[in-house]
Parts: structure tokens; C-alpha cells; sequence
């Protein structure tokens, strides 16, 4: 396959080294992560907990902290049953059943330190064990203070990228482009963007995984306030200047968008990463418009159509 260099980086840098992908695989999937399956890890690794609690999401978060407080206050509810219920002033039950969540309600008053009064502890086992739990639940709910801060803290760049990229005409010729815009209302000044190609070759009777950075019409904004798209020239000097949709195909080509901004509110760096495989790209089409003046003459932005494009009336998907 022809394939015109532009400016090589090698595979390195970016961190994925030069194998070639197979099976169609992503190497960055659409949310920014690496796809890598990393294997030979222990199968507890304390040290990536407090990692994975930040960056999961918030869904998973919550029903996380839900089913642990539940299998605490029932692990600790077992422990007052096996103990004796006539340890816990107050218990009324008169069943096996409301015994037993009478030692709930009363372990989830102890670990939480609210203690109403109308349940109470009586005996030193159980007195001890109250004790301990306190002393756990103060210690689980600054730990659960600290993680929630944490998220709430963390700065990050929520960028909303187009599903597609399109190639579309530009100027005399055509671009490939993509559009991405700020999806929350905070101020994203310095923006840089990169785009870098990744591509499976043929060197010496040997495919290897190679990187080439797309020159672009515009890598730098001021500040992100309406959408931007993103535009590389298919110019004779573009790496992909003669290329077909086939030849992606046969490439198993992906590209990676690298985005950094500087966020006003945080006043930190932040940074958004997203990738597009060649079936992603469409051919011969153009973005919808999705900026608009309202009744009151103030620009604005239709979010929701961001991916929006039509298909152009052409007989060649040729460059």
C-alpha cells in the first residue's frame, strides 16, 4: 500500500509500541482509557483502589458505597444476634426476623454514631463490639468523605466529540474533520489539539503498528465557548493523500485525538482523549450547522446535534 509520510513519531511515545493490531481492536477506546488487557497481577492490588474509586463512575460509586454499608451493618447485625439479642436494650422483637432487625437498625445507629437511645448495648461483649464498630464507621466515613471530595475535586475536561469523523470539502479540495464542543458551562482557554494516525504497515515482509501526526488547519483556540471542528487538509502532504476507504480498511486504521485545555475554574491543566476507527469515518458528507442566534439575537449552540451530518450528492468517494 502507497503510503505518503508526513511527520513519523515513533510508537513509543505514545506507549503502545509498534505491534501490529489484529481483529479490528481499538488501541485507545472511545472514552479516552488504553484498550490493553494487562495480565500477571495479582489478583488484589490495594495499591489501584483508590485509583479505580475515583475514576469509576458515579452509578457504580453509589451502589458501591449502598451494598458495603448493607453488608457491614449485616455482618455486624450476625455478630449482636450470636452474641444474645437480650444484650440490646430496648429489643423488641418477637421473632427470630424482627430480632434480628432490631440488631440491624441498632448496628447501623452504632456505625453511623447517631445512637437514637431507644436501643442500647448491655453486657461487655457487646459492649466491646459496639465499640469497635463505632470506631470503624468513623474511620469508613472519612474514608468515604475523603473519596467524594476527591471525585468532586478531580478537574477534567468533558469534551463531547462527534460519533464520526466525515471527509468533507475544504477549500479546493477536502478535509478530514471531526467536531468536539465543552459539555459543561465552565471556561476552557489554551485549548491544543493533536490528531495522530495509526496505521498497520508492511516493512521488510514485516507488519508493524506505525504513528504519524496529521497536520492540522488549526491546533490551537483561544477558548473553547462554541464547538470547534477539527480539520486536517488532504493535501499531497497529508500521509493519507491518495488513500481509499479500502486502504483504511486494509490498514486497520485508527485515529487518536489528544486534546489539553487549561480549566479557568480549577485554574489546572486538564486534558480529554477519544479515538476513531476507519468505520467511523464517512465519506463525502457535512456537519449540520448547530450554531444559531435565538429570538433575542444570543448565539446558540445546539448540543444535541453535534454529530449531525448529511450525506453529499457525489459519484466518487475519491480524494
Amino acid at each position: 500500500m502507497a503510503f505518503k509520510k508526513e511527520k513519523d513519531i515513533s510508537g513509543n511515545d505514545l506507549g503502545f509500541g509498534n505491534k501490529a493490531t489484529v481483529n479490528n481492536q481499538r488501541i485507545m477506546n472511545r472514552d479516552g482509557s488504553s484498550n490493553i488487557n494487562r495480565t500477571g497481577l495479582p489478583f488484589l492490588r490495594t495499591s489501584d483502589t483508590y485509583n479505580s474509586l475515583i475514576k469509576m463512575s458515579w452509578t457504580k460509586f453509589g451502589l458501591l458505597i449502598l451494598v458495603s454499608y448493607i453488608i457491614i451493618n449485616l455482618f455486624f447485625a450476625s455478630l449482636y444476634v450470636w452474641i444474645g439479642i437480650e444484650f440490646i436494650e430496648g429489643s423488641r422483637g418477637k421473632n427470630p426476623t424482627d430480632q434480628f432487625f432490631d440488631a440491624f437498625f441498632f448496628s447501623a445507629q452504632t456505625i453511623s454514631t447517631v445512637g437514637y437511645g431507644h436501643l442500647s448495648p448491655t453486657g461487655m461483649a457487646t459492649s466491646i463490639l459496639a465499640a469497635f464498630e463505632s470506631m470503624l464507621g468513623l474511620m469508613t466515613f472519612a474514608l468515604a468523605t475523603g473519596l467524594l471530595y476527591g471525585r468532586f475535586s478531580k478537574p477534567s475536561a468533558k469534551i463531547k466529540y462527534s460519533k464520526n469523523m466525515i471527509v468533507a470539502p475544504y477549500m479546493e479540495g477536502k478535509g478530514l474533520m471531526f467536531r468536539l464542543a465543552n459539555y459543561r458551562n465552565n471556561q476552557l482557554i489554551d485549548i491544543e489539539v493533536q490528531v495522530l494516525l495509526s496505521i498497520n504497515e508492511t516493512k521488510e515482509d514485516k507488519v508493524s503498528r506505525q504513528f504519524y501526526t496529521l497536520e492540522l488547519e488549526r491546533s490551537h483556540i483561544n477558548m473553547l465557548t462554541l464547538s470547534w471542528t477539527v480539520v486536517h487538509p488532504l493535501d499531497d502532504k497529508s500521509p493519507l493523500w491518495g488513500l481509499k476507504p479500502e486502504d483504511l480498511d486494509e490498514g486497520d486504521v485508527e485515529l487518536i485525538v489528544l486534546l489539553k485545555a487549561f480549566d479557568d475554574t480549577f485554574s489546572q491543566t486538564v486534558h480529554s482523549r477519544t479515538s476513531y476507527q476507519y468505520e467511523e469515518i464517512v465519506w463525502n458528507a457535512k456537519f449540520v450547522p448547530i450554531i444559531e442566534p435565538n429570538k433575542d439575537g444570543i448565539l446558540s449552540l445546539n448540543m444535541a446535534g453535534l454529530s449531525d451530518f448529511e450525506k453529499l450528492d457525489v459519484s466518487s468517494n475519491n480524494h
